[in-house]
């Protein structure tokens, strides 16, 4: 069964990183325990923060995706990496 490809898209909600968060952890293969002995974190925040708790604290959320291989790039909405306007729609909404 060919594995699906993961849309790595700017995320506006905690709900929308989560889900992205749990889509890269099953799609290479690891578990919840993995990541929690790996990252020194619980498996019950892991579990939370792939559901989108919106209290999350941050300096875990930055250390479970350290741990998974991720990274977060802060850039002014509508630019693209290399800081050219994308042709994303809501570029002009604060």
């Amino acid at each position: 069964m060919p594995s699906k490809t993961i849309d790595y898209t700017p995320i506006q909600t905690t709900e929308e990183l989560g889900r992205l968060v749990r889509a890269h952890r099953k799609q290479r293969g690891l578990t919840l325990e993995t990541i929690s002995g790996l990252g020194n974190l619980s498996t019950r925040f892991l579990s939370e923060f792939e559901r989108g708790k919106e209290t999350a604290e941050i300096g875990k959320v930055l250390k479970a995706l350290r741990t998974l291989g991720l990274e977060v790039v802060v850039r002014p909405r509508g630019q693209t990496p290399g800081g050219k306007p994308s042709d994303d729609k809501d570029a002009s909404t604060p």
